[in-house]
């Protein structure tokens, strides 16, 4: 069957299991990917069915698992290396940003490093400290690095095949509390450019733009608004790395009005960076100021008042009638 409807994680399972039958250069490695099929089983079975040597249990040594895979794709392999948890990533930090994101530029071009960076990132599943970050700014702003996220399943499917596919490393952010929402897959469908953002929902008052955990968030305030005579087109931005500004600016145009949405905070987030190039691109256009929503700028809190730090419904909707008020 050629169209299936799968939960975000198994279809990051599906696309993991075409990669590693249709190149025997992908490897899979990361802490529990193997024996334990991730601690959010997105790669159960895959050990069972690769064996050993392509889907490798590594130590619990983040450094050490970034740098071994920087070692492998110098060797030829296109290694797609597991984060546990998005905090998680910072010891291999220095690995990413010194090595990875620059040996194809201090080489002049001649070392190609394939590697994809898988991390499960954001709040809303009720987890212990360091389980909830959203530090996809950090990558962003590194030159040599790719930095997308899948909001959807079709998208999780298309978007890592197009990342391992990629001679550049792309560091693909999950966003961990849609892992179990479900949504068409089309195995034999023609997939978008890996960094091109889609419009998830066409409208003519004012654009929301955003990704991964948000899109899903933003789809719901544009349902909301639509009760009160309100059309918000919602614009999934799927590449963090490189944005698609082409299409932010088209919609903008259209609409007069933006919104930026992410989960994680607002000072210095990829929010700002968007909110400069459309003010620069559209002064003579917009009616209002680009707002922009997002976590505050503190630690991420415990579990039991995350939906407070969150950026909900009635936080996008507020910022929607602040613009619309202009």
């Amino acid at each position: 069957m050629a169209t299936e409807k799968l939960a975000l994680a198994r279809a990051i399972n599906e696309s993991l299991r075409t990669a590693l039958e249709s190149d025997p250069k992908v490897l899979i490695m990361g802490e529990d990917v193997g024996k334990l099929g991730g601690v959010f089983r997105v790669t159960d079975g895959l050990q069972k069915d690769f064996g050993e040597d392509r889907v490798i249990d590594t130590p619990l040594a983040e450094s050490g698992i970034v740098g071994t895979a920087i070692g492998l794709a110098l060797r030829g392999y296109r290694p797609v290396v597991e984060i546990q948890f998005d905090g998680f990533v910072f010891p291999a930090y220095d690995q990413i940003v010194t090595q990875l994101a620059k040996m194809h530029a201090r080489s002049l071009g001649t070392v190609k490093l394939p590697i994809v960076i898988r991390i499960p990132y954001g709040g809303g599943i009720g987890a212990v400290e360091h389980h909830s970050e959203s530090p996809e700014a950090l990558f962003a702003h590194v030159a040599g690095l790719k930095v997308v996220s899948p909001a959807n399943a079709a998208d999780g499917y298309w978007m890592l095949q197009q990342a391992i596919q990629s001679d550049d490393p792309v560091i693909f952010f999950e966003p961990k509390r849609r892992y179990w929402d479900k949504g068409e897959v089309d195995r034999e469908a023609i997939p978008a450019p890996l960094h091109r953002a889609q419009v998830a929902r066409e409208g003519s008052d004012l654009t929301l733009a955003a990704y991964g955990p948000m899109v899903k968030v933003c789809l719901a305030a544009a349902d909301a608004a639509a009760e009160e005579g309100k059309s918000l087109e919602v614009l999934d931005l799927r590449s963090i790395s490189p944005i698609d500004f082409d299409a932010i600016q088209r919609s903008v145009e259209r609409t007069r009005r933006l919104v930026v949405v992410h989960e994680a905070p607002v000072f210095l987030g990829t929010g700002s960076e968007i909110a400069a190039r459309i003010t620069e691109r559209c002064f003579y256009h917009l009616e209002a100021p680009v707002l922009r929503v997002g976590g505050y700028h503190a630690p991420y809190p415990p579990a039991r008042i995350e939906e407070e730090y969150l950026p909900g419904l009635d936080r996008v909707l507020d910022a929607v009638d602040r613009s619309l008020a202009f």
